[in-house]
């Protein structure tokens, strides 16, 4: 026999021949010279150990370890004293009581809803980010979840995270903001057969996350085919001149006619209307002649009723003339005023005669 010491915080497994034999705690005991012990300290966590299950029908052994079964498709996350320590996989493993805080989730990583409790901190450490899989929903969006191609329910703006395993996990988005459509270059025939291009735009938002994405295919682009037979179906009622007068109104047509239809995409028309409408070269050249001969005749209507107005005035001053010989001398005066603004050097001959000739301008004959 011989004097063998366990110290404090450690244990002494004894095996006689290799075989278990008996758990010893700290102290002093007697071992045979037949016996072997071994130290293990009593605050770590044990697994893959050799001979639990003979170690375990040990009443005082069993009655001093706490055992943990970590199955197939589970993982357990070990804490000491509340802070994450590691990852344990599938297997078995054995700690002895109430010597550390060890405690322990376990996760069935065949469910997909994170439902252990687990904080996100820990969600995030790399170790664990391994069996997570995230999915965000930006602020502008509104998400539909699918599990195994089967709608759960709607996800709001933030990030979900789930178990990663075979299960598909599909989260299908909306963006929850304003849009707009574009519908550039239709060609299009007038209900006079006038052959044009029109530029139109519809500003739309998705009302219905569910009815737009589960209950219709690309609604984007049935909601394009909409807005373009509503525009053809207004410009091919219109003649040419009736659209250019009244293409303001189209945009209310088109939401209109929209209304019920967009309803069934899940979305809104807010507002729409016509922002170009080209017109072929020679449709265009044509209108501008048009536009040129309606000017032309305003204008020439305009020249002659002042033309009419200028006449009419001279004739009722030549009847205040004819009438007033006074009014007439003025008015003598006024053009011989006009001519000499306009005469820069006056020359003056007459042999004495000049005042003469003046005196006879400016006076009076009465014949």
């Amino acid at each position: 026999m011989f004097n063998t010491r366990i110290n404090e915080g450690t244990v002494g497994i004894v095996t006689k021949y290799g075989n278990y034999n008996r758990i010893v705690s700290a102290g002093t005991f007697w071992a045979m010279f037949n016996e072997q012990v071994e130290t293990y300290n009593v605050d770590t966590l044990y697994g893959a150990f050799p001979k639990l299950d003979i170690m375990l029908k040990d009443e005082r052994f069993r009655a001093m370890v706490e055992v943990l079964e970590v199955k197939d498709n589970e993982i357990a996350l070990q804490f000491v004293n509340g802070n994450f320590v590691s990852i344990l996989k599938p297997g078995r493993y054995f700690y002895f009581k109430g010597y550390a805080n060890i405690k322990f989730v376990v996760v069935n990583l065949g469910k997909v809803e994170i439902t252990e409790g687990i904080d996100m901190a820990v969600l995030l450490r790399s170790e664990v980010a391994h069996y997570i899989r995230a999915f965000s929903v930006l602020p502008y969006e509104e998400g539909l979840l699918f599990v195994d191609g089967k709608f759960q329910r709607k996800l709001t703006k933030g990030t979900y995270y789930f178990w990663k395993n075979p299960i598909t996990i599909e989260v299908l988005k909306a963006d929850m903001r304003q849009l707009q459509m574009e519908i550039s270059g239709q060609e299009i025939l007038t209900m006079d057969k006038a052959a044009l291009r029109v530029n139109f735009y519809a500003q739309y938002r998705v009302v219905d996350t569910e009815v737009a994405l589960l209950n219709n295919k690309d609604f984007e682009k049935q909601l394009y085919i909409l807005v373009q037979l509503a525009l053809r179906e207004f410009v091919g009622t219109k003649t040419l001149d009736e659209l250019l007068e009244n293409k303001d109104s189209v945009g209310q047509f088109v939401a209109d006619a929209l209304k019920g239809k967009a309803a069934k995409l899940g979305v809104e028309i807010v507002n729409s209307g016509i922002r170009d409408v080209i017109l072929p070269g020679e449709v265009k050249e044509i209108m501008n002649q048009v536009l040129v001969a309606q000017k032309q005749a305003q204008a020439n209507t305009i020249t002659r009723r002042e033309e009419t107005a200028s006449t009419r005035s001279l004739l009722n001053t030549a009847k205040l003339m004819e009438d007033n010989e006074m009014l007439f001398k003025l008015k003598e005066m006024e053009y011989v005023e006009k001519i000499a603004a306009k005469i820069g050097e006056i020359t003056v001959s007459g042999n004495g005669q000049v005042l003469d000739q003046l005196r006879d301008i400016f006076s009076a004959k009465s014949k």
